[in-house]
């Protein structure tokens, strides 16, 4: 039983940075909710093909979940948010099947379902992908927070060791903003400091905050270090469940 929850667990991570592939071609961060459990395919024989008319939907934790109808037979897919309606016949790009899936966020369970990459009918509906925005790039400059525990990014990175499970204060700039994935927005901070090269200016944040890009805000939180989300998606350094405490 332990190791069947532990499976479980390690599949969601999986499909949860999978989602994250879709939006963030550079890899930049994503944030583990039980909303998402299997890894998705990209097609072949583990793949299946979901297609059919809309008899049930519904949207949550950056997921639509929707009941399919095909020739009598009935088969629950979730793909990133969607404009899908009862009625409307969709075909989604093949995917892999999960038993017993709890979504946290709607509360429900459902005995087997599809997790899908998105909808393949050019004439269906558009898939709408976990909101992904950016700030142009500029020079920024933003100043160092006050405080015991103030950090800039770049002295997080340089004394990340140090720093591992212990509050930080960093008062930074949102660059990019990765909503409602596994139930938390994923900031991405940047304050001028650290070096892009190297990938030590820009720390990846997760957080209940629904900050806005452009906004300078000041975050507290505990240093996590070399995360391991599956599918390739590892960070060395990360902030998560920070709270924001003021922005501007």
């Amino acid at each position: 039983m332990h190791a069947h929850k532990r499976m479980t667990f390690r599949l969601g991570l999986a499909l949860a940075a999978s989602l994250l592939l879709w939006n963030l071609p550079q890899a930049g961060a994503f944030s583990p909710n039980n909303d998402g459990a299997a890894m998705v395919g990209s097609g072949g024989a583990a793949g299946q093909k979901i297609s059919g008319k809309v008899v049930e939907t519904m949207s949550s934790g950056g997921y639509t979940y929707a009941l399919v109808n095909k020739n009598g037979v009935t088969t629950w897919v979730a793909l990133p948010q969607s404009a899908i309606s009862v009625g409307s016949e969709i075909a989604c790009q093949p995917g892999m099947a999960m038993s017993n899936f709890k979504s946290a966020s709607l509360n429900r369970s459902f005995d087997s379902i599809v997790f899908s990459p998105g909808l393949a009918s050019p004439g269906g509906a558009v898939a709408v992908k976990p909101a992904v925005v950016a700030a142009p790039a500029t020079s920024i400059t933003v100043s160092k927070a006050g405080g015991a525990n103030a950090q800039t990014i770049g002295e997080i990175f340089e004394k990340k060791d140090a720093l591992e499970n212990k509050p930080v204060v960093v008062q930074a700039k949102v660059v990019k903003v990765n909503r409602g994935i596994m139930g938390k927005n994923w900031l991405h901070l940047q304050d001028g400091t650290g070096n892009q090269a190297a990938g030590t200016n820009d720390l990846v944040v997760t957080t209940d905050s629904l900050s806005e890009v452009g906004e300078v805000v000041t975050i507290t939180g505990n240093i996590s270090r070399n995360r391991d989300f599956g599918a390739g998606y590892r960070y060395g350094v990360i902030i998560e469940n920070a709270e924001v405490v003021g922005s501007k």
